[in-house]
Order: structure tokens, then C-alpha cells, then sequence
């Protein structure tokens, strides 16, 4: 162990901090192996023991911290956040100004319930798609979703770290923990200053780096339909309350035989809710009310209606959703060895086998009529739909056959959005037993984590490869900071020389210059590490001074949420600045006016909302 003695310890502290300041700053180090490299350095040096040097890692925040980041894959996964944004694309294509404050304000309320990171990472794709289909630009659009993304750190408790690493630290000092909407009603200001900022002005000077191109090569379902020149419609038909269909299974109703109608997919209402039934099979009932998905010759519409009672159905938005994240298609080659060849479509029952229906097969190029009836050879195409779990299990069978082409809408599958209400009844606890203190945060969280997987919004696979290990870690490695800060004098020396600078001046001068320090160190470092070092010295300049702690813990954490003016300060910008094709500078020119927006609101609207 390195002999440092005693009456140093404290600038050696220093010495440390600057040293992960400078490897940070320097974006060419990742920050876990910096982390790592803190711990072993106060570990070493003498400054903490093994147990306080690696206290972190067993720190609630950092437990905490990572049960989030599963909460937030649960939402991912059930279809929550893909739901939340498409819903955007579809009701603001009509005004850039209802695009701007519909991002915004979903990135915001999404944040604040789930990890931003993650949001920012889920609306890049949403992002982007609804750019292409508006013809704005993408660089128009990601800058402010990601700064209302980092707004969010001031809306809720748990939307960032730094907000959990300050409530800690409040609470290892003896104060009241905060609550999950302690600090919501100034942060909603600084948020409606950030929507106002961009449609009047930031709009402006957003870049427009050109209209976003084409993400994947890959086709749509509809093209590959056409592709194959199936002569059949993808319609919705209901079964009227007349039809005399009702009461009949599908083998029964003659509907293939007589019409040429494939069934892809029905709904049914089973004890009043509407149940979607990808994979239909032959003994299914009928009832009246079904809405049937089908495909069907074109002159046959008319016939169906007339003779059947099988009338024109829309369903809703949220209806055709759920039905392209159950039912899918794809192009498949027959493989040189398959057990299929030789056989037709029929004689090898393809449906019975692989619960899949075959709406085309082409061969050298051209497609064949009567494909239910050609004998397959090696290399023929097939296209095959039906549920996209059917498809995948298809795609295993790699001695009988290859897969072709995978539409684009496989990319867009919500592999459990059937568990969407479970999934929005857990986050709704979550939040309630924090609003409420019914329990620990850390405990509800986790009660949170086991009951997602528990009713199968995720498998704890899924759960673990949620967890971003190098924050976490990051986390660990620098909470010891503020333990070694405090043990060895440092904190005090830094508590005193900001008194000593302020002179006489009042508490509302201290805190200009902890919101100043704070956010520098934010936008240099990071949002978490600035925390770390600076909440326990809010509270002890507050201690020292006599007066709440509040408002000064108030200021870092909102300093804390103000990344605004460099790419490397927060993931949450990070992500965004390759497919926006960001500058630098764009991010100075941006993030300042925002920053003094945030100052703004800390020096008029906290000392309101958190007297002295």
C-alpha cells in the first residue's frame, strides 16, 4: 500500500478527482474503468479501507439504479414506449410545431418514469421513421426530444440517478429523503420554458442536416406481397349479427372453398375484452362480432358480403398495431435437401406443420399460378405468414429451408405488448408506493422488477441484459469520492473556501456559485459524478450557514439535470449525435440559452418552492 501520510490525504483526494476529471473530459477512457481506477486509488493510497473503498457497489442507489433500467425494459418490451411514439407520428404529421411539443413532451413523461438513456435509445428509430415520413429533418427533431429527455431528471425522483444519489445523501445526514414529485412543479416550468425556447427560437437554429435517408434496404410486407403477385387483398371483414356463419367453425363455414378466403387472423371478445387469435386453426367457433382479418380475390368482396354477411370493418389504430406486432411474413428459400421437395403445398400440409399459410411461391424469378398445387423443387421461394413466433420457430428449420427476406416490420415487433396493461399496472404501483411512501423506493422498485417477470414481461434474461453495467459501475466507483471527501477534511476545506469567498453575502449568492460549479462539473463529467461530489457539500454549506438544505440540494440537482452544452456530458446527448449528424458547436449554441434558463429558474423559483 502505497504511504501517504496522514495530513495529505485530503489533496491526494483532490489530486484524484482531477486526475478522473481530466481522463473523463478526455472521452478516450470509458468512465467504468475510470470508476475502477478511483476505488483502487483510495484503496491504495490509504485514504479508505477495502470495505468503505468498495461500499458503493452495495450502495441502495446503485441497486436501485439498475432495477429501474429493467422497469424500463419492461416498458420497451410490452410495447409502452413504442406505442407512446408512434401515436406521435400518426397525430402530428400535420404542424412541425405539434411534432416538436408531442416529442417533447413524451420523452419528458417517459423519462420520468423510466431511464432516459433508454427512452432517448427507443425514440431514435420513432425518431427518425416519422422524419422520413414528414420529410423533416432528423437533426430538427432528436436535439430537443434529448433535451427534454435530461429536463426530465427534474420532474421525478427517479428519472435520473443524481436525483436518488442527492435524496441519499439527505437521507444519510439525517434529513428528510425526497418524495417522488418533491420538485416536480419547478421542473414542469423549466420544461414548458424548453418547448417555448424551441418553437420561438431554438427551432432557428437547429440544423438542418437534410432529410433523413433510408435506414434499412430491407421491404415492406405489401412489398413483398406484390413481389409474389398474390392475387388475394389483406382486408378486415365482421361477422354480422345475421350471418349464418355464426355458431360454425372455420372448417365448417366453407369460407376457403366456396370464396377463396384464407382467415390470417380473427378477434373474438372473451369476457368483454377483444382477444387477438394469431394462429387460427380450423376448429375454431365463429361468433357473431368476430373481426376477421383475410385475404381474398378481390371479386369475391362482394359475394361475402351478400351471401355470408362478412361486412367491410376499420379497425382502430391501436387494433392494427397489436395485429402487426402478432402477425407477420416472410420470403424463404426451399433448401437443396428439404423433405418438402417434391411435394405441393397442400400434400405437405404446410399449415398443419409449421402453423404458417403459403401465399406464394416463385420460381427462377417468376411467380406460379396454382402454387398450392406445384410440386416444390430446391431454390423455389416461398412467402409464408402468419404469427411472428411461428415465423422464428420457421427460421430454425435450416435443413428444409433458408431464410430469403425478412420485412422491415420484423424490426418494429413488440416481442410481449400483450402484457401491456400488466406492464402499465406495475409501473402505476411503482409510482403510487413512492408518492405515498407505502415502502422503501428501493423495495417497490423491486417488487416492481420481480412481478415483470413474474407475468412474463420479460424473462429474467431479458432483466439482466437491461441492466447498463458500465453506469452502474461508474455509480459505485465514484460514490466513495464523497466518503473520502468528508473523512479526510476535503469537504469542510471546499465548504469553507465557498463561505470564505461569499463573504457575508446571503444563502441565495451560495447558491449561484453551487449552481455554477455543479453544472460545470455536469457538463465536463457527468450528471452522476457531479452529484456525487457536490450534494454533501450542499448540505454542508447549509449546515454551516444555519439554514435548510433544500434549496441548495435543490440547485445541484437541477445543475446536475443541465447537460445541455457538450455531446460527451450524458448519454442521453451521446446517443444522438451520430444520426443527427450533430456539431459540437451546435450544442454550445443550443444548450446555452437553456442553461441560463435553468440558472434562472434555481434563483427565482427554488427558494419559493423550498424556503430557507
Amino acid at each position: 500500500m502505497l504511504s501517504i501520510p496522514h495530513a495529505w490525504h485530503a489533496h491526494y483526494v483532490f489530486l484524484v478527482i482531477g486526475l478522473a476529471a481530466l481522463l473523463m473530459a478526455s472521452n478516450r477512457v470509458r468512465y467504468d474503468m475510470i470508476a475502477i481506477t478511483v476505488v483502487l486509488a483510495l484503496m491504495l493510497g490509504g485514504v479508505l479501507s477495502v470495505q468503505e473503498s468498495l461500499a458503493g457497489f452495495g450502495n441502495p442507489v446503485v441497486v436501485l439504479i439498475g432495477a429501474l433500467l429493467i422497469v424500463g425494459e419492461m416498458l420497451d418490451r410490452t410495447g409502452v414506449a413504442r406505442f407512446v411514439g408512434d401515436w406521435i407520428g400518426r397525430h402530428s404529421h400535420s404542424s412541425t410545431n405539434k411534432l416538436l411539443i408531442m416529442l417533447m413532451l413524451a420523452s419528458a413523461i417517459l423519462s420520468a418514469v423510466m431511464s432516459s438513456t433508454a427512452v432517448v435509445a427507443i425514440f431514435i428509430p420513432i425518431v427518425m421513421r416519422i422524419a422520413k415520413q414528414t420529410g423533416n429533418s432528423a437533426s430538427q427533431l432528436l436535439l430537443p426530444m434529448s433535451y427534454a429527455a435530461l429536463v426530465s431528471g427534474m420532474l421525478t425522483l427517479i428519472a435520473t440517478p443524481p436525483n436518488l444519489v442527492i435524496s441519499g445523501e439527505l437521507g444519510a445526514q439525517g434529513y428528510e429523503p425526497l418524495s417522488f414529485f418533491t420538485f416536480t412543479l419547478p421542473g414542469l416550468v423549466v420544461l414548458g420554458g424548453l418547448m417555448l425556447y424551441m418553437l420561438l427560437v431554438g427551432r432557428k437554429w437547429l440544423p438542418n442536416n437534410g432529410k433523413t435517408e433510408r435506414q434499412s434496404a430491407q421491404r415492406s410486407i405489401k412489398a413483398l406481397w406484390d413481389d409474389y403477385r398474390v392475387n388475394r387483398e389483406l382486408v378486415y371483414l365482421r361477422i354480422d349479427e345475421e350471418s349464418p356463419l355464426h355458431g360454425k367453425t372455420i372448417a365448417q363455414s366453407g369460407l376457403y372453398d366456396n370464396y377463396g378466403l384464407r382467415i390470417l387472423d380473427l378477434s373474438q371478445r372473451v369476457r368483454g375484452w377483444r382477444e387477438l387469435k394469431a394462429g387460427v386453426s380450423p376448429d375454431i367457433v365463429l361468433h357473431a362480432g368476430d373481426v376477421l382479418h383475410v385475404a381474398i380475390p378481390p371479386e369475391q368482396l362482394a359475394p361475402v358480403e351478400s351471401q355470408v354477411m362478412l361486412m367491410p370493418f376499420h379497425p382502430s389504430q391501436l387494433e392494427t398495431q397489436y395485429r402487426s406486432w402478432e402477425f407477420g411474413a416472410e420470403s424463404v428459400l426451399v433448401h437443396p435437401e428439404s423433405k418438402l421437395i417434391g411435394k405441393s403445398v397442400r400434400e405437405a400440409k404446410f399449415r398443419d406443420h409449421y402453423g404458417l399459410d403459403v401465399f406464394g411461391v416463385r420460381r427462377n424469378r417468376l411467380s406460379l399460378d396454382d402454387y398450392q398445387n406445384q410440386k416444390l423443387q430446391a431454390s423455389d421461394c416461398l412467402l409464408v405468414t402468419g404469427p411472428w413466433a411461428k415465423i422464428m420457430q420457421l427460421q430454425q428449420q435450416n435443413h428444409d429451408f433458408v431464410v430469403l427476406e425478412t420485412p422491415a416490420e420484423a424490426a418494429d415487433v413488440v416481442p410481449a405488448f400483450r402484457r401491456m396493461p400488466v406492464a402499465l399496472a406495475i409501473t402505476t404501483f411503482m409510482v403510487l408506493s413512492s408518492v405515498f411512501n407505502w415502502m422503501p423506493l428501493v423495495a417497490a422498485v423491486l417488487i416492481s422488477v420481480i412481478a415483470a417477470v413474474i407475468t412474463r414481461c420479460l424473462t429474467a434474461a431479458d432483466a439482466y441484459r437491461a441492466i447498463h453495467w458500465q453506469s452502474l459501475v461508474l455509480l459505485a466507483g465514484m460514490l466513495p469520492l464523497a466518503d473520502a471527501l468528508q473523512q479526510t477534511g476535503g469537504t469542510d476545506m471546499i465548504v469553507g473556501s465557498m463561505i470564505g469567498s461569499a463573504g457575508d453575502a446571503s444563502p441565495q449568492t451560495l447558491l449561484v456559485l453551487l449552481f455554477a460549479i455543479t453544472a460545470l462539473l455536469t457538463n465536463i463529467l457527468s450528471n452522476t459524478a457531479s452529484a456525487v461530489l457536490m450534494a454533501p457539500i450542499a448540505i454542508s454549506v447549509a449546515h454551516q450557514l444555519g439554514v435548510s438544505p433544500y434549496p441548495l440540494a435543490m440547485t445541484v440537482l437541477f445543475a446536475a439535470s443541465a447537460a445541455f452544452m457538450t455531446p460527451i456530458a450524458s448519454p442521453i446527448i451521446t446517443l444522438i449525435v451520430e444520426p443527427g449528424k450533430y456539431r459540437f458547436f451546435d450544442f454550445i449554441k443550443l444548450g446555452s440559452p437553456m442553461l441560463v434558463w435553468v440558472f434562472v429558474c434555481c434563483y427565482f423559483l427554488i427558494p419559493f418552492f423550498f424556503p430557507w
